[in-house]
């Protein structure tokens, strides 16, 4: 039951940060759709975790080099999800409250993103196949 609770807990907040995100394109002072391009960024963000643990499944150790490139990949594509929508603003596509909105949205869906590994990824008490 507690997978449950923490699947919708989650739900409820990629919602939020989603609305955050919508609202920064939406609005009627900003009407500019390009921080829709933080999406990109969104998906691409868990790739090279489900990669290095797919890579270094065999070994035990507590941390090793594909882990650490993988850390520092998703690092660079986060920076680069809060960096994108500065840059948008500051070469005036979009407005500085939208980059607002945009940077709440994206720490909403990154704080997310890493709930999600934090409660799904360990696999000992919760297994998709009940599902």
């Amino acid at each position: 039951m507690a997978g449950i609770k923490a699947l919708v807990a989650l739900s409820f907040s990629g919602a939020i940060g989603l609305t955050f995100l919508m609202l920064g394109c939406v609005l009627e002072g900003y009407k500019v759709y390009w921080p829709l391009f933080v999406l990109i960024f969104y998906v691409l963000s868990p790739i090279p975790h489900f990669i290095a643990v797919r890579l270094s499944e065999d070994s035990d150790a507590a941390s090793s080099a594909c882990r650490e490139l993988a850390y520092f990949f998703t690092t660079g594509i986060v920076v680069s999800a809060f960096g994108f929508p500065v840059i948008l603003a500051r070469v005036a596509l979009i407005k500085w409250g939208a980059c607002g909105l945009v940077l709440a949205g994206n720490a909403v869906i990154f704080l997310t993103i890493m709930g999600f590994f934090i409660v799904f990824g360990k696999g000992d008490d919760f297994s998709w196949e009940q599902w």
